[in-house]
């Protein structure tokens, strides 16, 4: 063991003379815990904020999507998903409509957005199926193959509460696109096949899912659907994805990844973490200049130590190196049991669901605290540098005393 690190564990155990020095010690580590923790608390839950929404935005929306690049809707959907679907990187693409329209329950009505969905796309099935809490989309996909004369429909969660709409219900829709100057013109009436909750309120108090070809006839635009919906295999490898269906289709068809398309989100969600890093950073820096104060004060107890270490030959950067590994020291227990600390709070407030929301504001009602080993390491390591700076002045204070003066003064 080196003699400098010897020293350093020799002085912090020392309990002769040396109980204030032991007390800013000891305050010192709880306050470096304490800032650990909290900042594990805050990346993790600009974590789980940040996961959760984009797990949302992703359960209802596509991946990637394909347009033509004048707008005009696409009849030849079925052919250009079939060639999009051989591209590499893509697991399923299949067409769909975004249309407004007003609809009418024994509540009242409500803004809606239909969303038109292809009934042979095993997809499409599969992501209303996950969130469906009432009724079967099973009606809706035959609906889609049938054709009957009552649209089958699934509508969002809160959407059904405001308008009173449940399952096996009628109800009436306007498209945004109808005609008003009759009184029943661009009227059209559907039932209730399903309701689903996605987690995601916009979603939820919104859309309502019907068959393609009747979304394209409500918007007046016959078996065409406006955009093609892509799923990828790696959704944080979309750009080159995006790329190469481009390269396939040619200039005629543009695409939208889900990173454009929800770019001021995460980019606010992203500066939102970095403010809170600095923050929580500078409470860690407040704690860390105990450790400024507790070697302070070991310098002053042990200056006659000082000084016959360095009589027998120590160097200044030995000296320093004992001040500093002193402090490493109180860094190193500070932040392993912030560690231990933020772990736990994160395991606690997951368990009994702690961070709920308003659904109407965040979007989300409940956000969870996603714990990632960067996180942790960035806390860490955030807290053991600043503990290592403020070690500088004290351990530079130590190398600065000469021998020679301390020992006469002793004497």
């Amino acid at each position: 063991m080196p003699y400098e690190f010897f020293l350093a564990l020799r002085h912090l155990r020392s309990r002769q003379k040396r109980r204030l020095a032991r007390v800013t010690a000891f305050i010192a580590i709880i306050g470096i815990a304490v800032g650990v923790a909290a900042l594990i608390v805050a990346l993790s839950l600009a974590n789980g904020f940040r996961d959760e929404m984009r797990d949302k935005i992703l359960s209802g929306t596509a991946h990637l999507t394909v347009m033509r690049s004048d707008g005009q809707p696409m009849p030849e959907y079925e052919v250009v998903a079939n060639r999009i679907t051989r591209v590499d990187g893509v697991v399923a693409a299949s067409g769909t409509t975004y249309d407004g329209a007003v609809l009418t329950g024994p509540k009242g009505s409500a803004y809606a957005v239909l969303r038109g969905i292809d009934g042979t796309s095993p997809q499409a099935a599969s992501d209303i199926n996950r969130s469906l809490v009432a009724g079967s989309a099973a009606r809706l996909i035959e609906n889609s193959e049938n054709q009957s004369d009552l649209p089958y429909v699934v509508l969002g969660a809160e959407l059904a509460t405001r308008t009173g709409l449940q399952v096996d219900d009628a109800a009436e829709v306007i498209p945004a696109n109808a005609a008003f100057s009759a009184a029943n013109a661009g009227r059209r009436h559907v039932r209730i096949a399903g309701i689903f909750r996605s987690g995601l309120f916009e979603y939820d108090s919104t859309w309502v899912y019907l068959p393609l070809h009747t979304a394209a006839a409500f918007s007046g635009n016959s078996h065409a659907a406006s955009v093609i919906s892509v799923q990828v295999r790696n959704i944080y490898d979309v750009n080159q994805t995006a790329a190469r269906v481009r390269e396939l289709l040619g200039s005629s068809y543009a695409t939208v990844d889900w990173q454009e398309a929800n770019r001021p989100l995460f980019t606010a969600l992203a500066l939102e973490r970095r403010i809170g890093v600095v923050v929580i950073a500078l409470i860690i820096l407040i704690a860390a200049l105990n450790i400024t104060t507790t070697l302070i004060l070991v310098v002053m107890e042990r200056r006659r130590d000082i000084a016959v270490l360095n009589a027998m030959g120590a160097t200044g950067r030995s000296i320093m190196t004992i001040f500093v590994m002193e402090g490493a020291i109180i860094g190193a227990l500070g932040a392993f049991a912030g560690v231990a600390l933020g772990a736990l709070a994160t395991l606690i407030a997951n368990r009994y669901r702690l961070v709920s929301l308003p659904a109407d504001v965040y979007s989300i009602s409940n956000v969870p605290l996603n714990l990632h080993l960067h996180s942790v390491l960035i806390a860490a390591l955030v807290a053991f540098a600043l503990s290592i700076i403020a070690t500088l002045y004290p351990a530079h204070a130590a190398a600065s005393i000469r021998p020679a003066e301390m020992l006469r003064d002793a004497q």
